[in-house]
């Protein structure tokens, strides 16, 4: 009798210890992930599929990035490796300017322009996924900026109004248009005479820059596929770690051409 009441306090004991330990272990932090695993969750989880020309021009058209991928835009990395800030300093985009962010994604430019044009200017952000555009809208609204505007347009018809905007700018994005010549029509219909159309791009030209070959651009590539269509090249800024900043001009003059600009060539 003895030594079973002897093995039920012990067999208790054992009860109350293991119970204790698995709490513990229950409520204890669990340890990192590896490094790795982290990077890749910050990843665009798929591209979607243009469904039209594969190529322009002799280069690659890029599939356009699906909005499950959208925190990826906002990364920490990012403020190093594209220095945003100075990028739209080197615009000098002024106070009550309207500009239209092409391609604007959830807002990661829209909502730094909208500071610079100020109340009494307006960003047109487009994009062609409604989802972009419903996270742009609540990270406005979460900010309290009210001068940005979300559009939706299509591969073939930016959205923008007839001669209104001051600046349109593409921000790693004109490499993903799946019909450039009919993109790049409407982009300069909607600026006014002597409005500037900017595109920020990875360098193509630098196989360091980390980034696959058909989300870069080589300046020459860029000025051969936006001049046949009226717009004046002004100049590349090359201070980015690893992108061009290249500017173009809707003239003033509508009779002013660049010179000896290559021949139009249709969308293949």
């Amino acid at each position: 009798m003895r030594r079973c009441c002897v093995l039920a306090r012990v067999l208790g004991v054992y009860w109350v210890v293991s119970s204790l330990a698995i709490a513990q272990e229950a409520q204890a932090p669990r340890a990192q992930e590896p490094q790795a695993k982290t990077e890749a969750k910050q990843r665009p989880a798929k591209r979607l599929q243009h469904g039209s020309a594969k190529s322009y021009m002799g280069r690659p058209i890029a599939d356009v990035m699906s909005f499950e991928g959208a925190d990826w835009l906002f990364r920490a990395s990012r403020e190093v490796e594209e220095r945003p800030e100075e990028m739209l300093d080197a615009l000098q985009i002024k106070p009550g300017d309207t500009v239209a962010d092409v391609g604007a994604g959830a807002g990661y430019t829209s909502l730094r322009l909208a500071k610079r044009v100020g109340p009494s200017g307006k960003v047109l952000a487009t994009d062609l996924q409604p989802q972009m555009l419903q996270m742009l809208t609540a990270n406005a609204r979460a900010a309290g900026v009210k001068n940005v505007r979300a559009i939706q347009c299509t591969p073939t018809d930016p959205k923008l109004p007839s001669g209104q905007v001051d600046l349109v700018l593409m921000v790693d994005v004109y490499h993903e248009c799946s019909h450039p010549k009919t993109t790049l029509q409407g982009l300069r219909k909607a600026l006014k005479p002597g409005g500037r159309m900017v595109l920020v791009e990875f360098r193509a030209e630098d196989p360091d820059v980390p980034i696959k070959p058909e989300h870069k651009m080589a300046l020459a590539q860029v000025r051969k596929e936006i001049e046949p269509e009226g717009f004046v090249f002004k100049e590349s800024l090359e201070f980015l770690p690893w992108q061009h900043i290249i500017i173009f001009e809707r003239p003033a003059d509508e009779a002013s051409k660049p010179q000896d600009p290559p021949k139009p060539t249709t969308e293949k």
